[in-house]
């Protein structure tokens, strides 16, 4: 393998092309994943213009609108880094009411339970039109047997998620080691960009 230094941009066209060259008339449905500090959320919100362009209806997802009730994710405790990993999102839901239901249902879920209030949403459901491309975010979501299609990580050497982890947050790394020797996300994903200097990415090339 080895990374060849991009642009954001470049990114977000790679991904994007990737996308397109699926068959058009079936849901596609991509996992943007990364540390808090990597914003896969900006890089998921920067794929919906140009695939919108091209003509692809576009859902965008939010993992953290699908987040267990707080009363199950902080049960082992507010710093629990193993409940981090593998509790506090709800991936059954996420699962079901989104990513197979687009293919199965025509229809998908856009949220579940507002992350602020801990509140269900009540969201109805939207229709998925033919050719929807679901673009989720989210962090920690590599092998938890989402069913996607394409997935996206932005990684991080261990010393550049511990620099830009905030002091208050250090208990999760913990979370995101186990992460990367469990799941190995560098290895499973599709696309694999590495971000630790955020102004110069660089994509890996296998």
């Amino acid at each position: 393998m080895r990374a060849e230094p991009t642009t954001l941009d470049a990114v977000v066209a790679h991904v994007a092309d990737r996308v397109l060259a699926r068959p058009g008339g079936s849901p596609t449905r991509v996992l943007v994943d990364g540390h808090p500090s990597t914003r896969p959320e900006a890089l998921a919100d920067a794929l919906v213009a140009p695939l919108e362009a091209a003509g692809r209806p576009v859902a965008r997802v939010r993992s953290r609108d699908f987040l267990r009730p707080r009363s199950l994710r902080l049960e082992q405790g507010r710093r629990n880094p193993d409940a981090l990993l593998d509790g506090w999102v709800d991936a059954g839901a996420l699962d079901r009411e989104v990513l197979r239901s687009v293919v199965e249902r025509g229809r998908y879920l856009p949220t579940l339970r507002d992350p602020d209030t801990d509140r269900p949403t009540r969201a109805p459901y939207a229709d998925a039109p033919a050719g929807i491309v679901v673009v989720l975010d989210g962090t920690l979501l590599v092998g938890q047997g989402l069913d996607v299609d394409l997935t996206v990580h932005l990684a991080l050497r261990p010393d550049t998620e511990t620099r830009r982890t905030p002091l208050e947050e250090a208990w999760t790394l913990a979370a995101y080691g186990r992460y990367r020797r469990e799941q190995a996300p560098e290895r499973r994903a599709d696309v694999v960009v590495r971000v630790d200097h955020a102004d110069r990415p660089a994509l890996v090339v296998r």
